[in-house]
């Protein structure tokens, strides 16, 4: 009996053994009606996640896609968070993917990316509901909007926020205290929130989402994922209440983009649902703020370590000063479009700050491309910093130069060498803020102050740009 039972044990366990082998050999090897790009899918279901998510400290290249570039060139596969991806580095087809977009591509992130976002975010909708969405947003953030409204308030903001900052003795954390104007700036333009009159600090919520946004998804107390869920979770109530109590007032005088989106509910038969307005409201006050935060506190940085470029860029901004019958007049729609050397700091800002380390599409069937072949519901990641710091395409492409703009057509969209807000449809609608708001503040900063780093700076890819150390400065009124 007991030997009975020795050769059960041996044979399940053998079982179990093949079963796993073959799953693992099927994980390495998928089927596929074509060659696949080179790569390694890594461990099952892990994959390569954690050396994608590995720090990198340095304003290039990540080390987990250098690596494959060197050993496999700009086209390689991978696994990330459970999913097989294609990774591209190569200009032509991360072009093709964008101008495919509907066709032979959609809209995809991995599924913590929905769980962090919300099911019904703006990123995961495509066709019509994209397009729908899309046309209200640009409502707020639209060229006529920008030069109606915002730039005056944009002004207003910079040039209050810099002289509160300026008045403190011990100096500023740059980042934590731009990304407080900027979210105090768009919040009362989506929602009417003003800080000191409500009694939920609703930025407090969004700081805990951020820090575990683009961190390995393990949903336990004390993780980055978890705190991140966590903050998402606060906000959203917050909104839900928001939301309860001006539907609960048809009266309501609109005030907000909040209040457009709840008059496109209150049509007979409306577009979008409750769920998709509320995850709209989420991505549009984290997109407001955070990206464009983290691009002026990398140029300050910049700035300060280029003297040659923050010279040309104060005699730029001091000439528009000059020129002026009143010195203190707020900035005009016409001396913001001659920004010119600005506008190619802001570029060059941007291409280095690599915000979004990448843009993520899914085939919709298999697609056949320089020999290889990326299969239908595989992922497929354009890298944009493998573009933006690639020495074929960008001289010295850890320089920061901003004449290397210079007698460049404007760009309007993404290219197949410039990807920094996106591409084919889904190009940034917040692009044109966020050139208005870079531009804003850097007229205020160095029209009226210089300044000095107290300590910080250092900067850590993971693989989203961040400040673990901070960036604290002085500012210094200039006489």
């Amino acid at each position: 009996m007991e030997s009975l039972v020795c050769v059960a044990v041996w044979a399940v366990t053998l079982a179990v053994a093949m079963a796993s082998i073959l799953w693992a050999y099927r994980w390495s090897h998928p089927k596929a009606n074509g060659q696949l790009p080179p790569g390694s899918l890594g461990f099952p279901l892990l994959g390569e996640t954690l050396q994608f998510f590995a720090p990198n400290p340095t304003c290039d290249i990540s080390p987990f896609v250098k690596k494959r570039l060197d050993r496999y060139g700009n086209i390689f596969k991978t696994s990330i968070v459970g999913r097989p991806v294609v990774v591209s580095a190569d200009p032509e087809l991360n072009y093709y993917v964008f101008q495919q977009e509907g066709k032979l591509f959609e809209s995809w992130y991995p599924d913590t990316f929905s769980e962090i976002f919300g099911r019904d975010n703006v990123g995961s909708l495509h066709g019509f509901m994209y397009k729908y969405l899309k046309t209200l947003v640009l409502r707020l953030y639209g060229q006529e909007n920008l030069r109606a409204v915002l730039l005056a308030d944009t002004h207003r903001a910079c040039r209050a926020s810099l002289g509160a900052w300026a008045s403190r003795p011990c100096g500023v954390e740059l980042k934590d205290a731009i990304s407080t104007m900027i979210f105090d700036l768009t919040a009362k333009k989506l929602i009417s929130y003003e800080p000191s009159k409500s009694s939920e600090d609703l930025r407090k919520n969004f700081v805990a989402f951020i820090r575990g946004l683009i961190s390995f998804p393990v949903d336990i107390p004390g993780t980055a994922y978890h705190e991140c869920m966590q903050g998402r979770k606060k906000a959203m109530k917050v909104l839900r209440k928001m939301m309860r109590e001006r539907m609960a007032d048809p009266g309501r005088q609109s005030e907000d983009f909040f209040d457009v989106l709840i008059e496109e509910l209150r049509r007979e038969k409306p577009v979008m649902t409750e769920a998709i307005a509320l995850d709209l409201m989420f991505v549009l006050l984290f997109a407001s703020f955070e990206t464009t935060a983290l691009a002026l506190t990398l140029g300050v940085k910049l700035l300060a370590e280029n003297p040659r470029v923050l010279r040309a860029l104060t005699e730029e901004h001091e000439a528009i000063v000059s020129n002026r019958k009143d010195r203190d007049a707020g900035l005009t729609w016409a001396e913001y479009k001659s920004m010119t050397f600005t506008s190619q700091v802001t570029l060059e800002i941007v291409r280095l700050a690599n915000i979004v380390p990448g843009i993520f599409r899914k085939a919709l069937q298999d697609i056949e491309f320089k020999g290889y072949t990326i299969p239908a519901g595989w992922g497929v990641m354009v890298c944009p910093p493998a573009v933006h710091l690639n020495p074929e395409i960008y001289e010295d492409p850890l320089a920061f130069n901003p004449w290397r703009w210079q007698d460049k057509v404007e760009i309007t969209g993404g290219t197949k060498h410039f990807m920094a807000f996106g591409g084919g449809l889904r190009f940034c609608v917040g692009t044109d803020l966020s050139k208005l708001l870079m531009a804003t503040f850097i007229h205020c900063l160095v029209t009226k102050y210089s300044w000095r780093t107290i300590k910080g700076g250092n900067i850590v890819r993971t693989p989203g740009l961040s400040f673990p150390d901070g960036f604290h400065v002085q500012l210094l009124p200039k006489n």
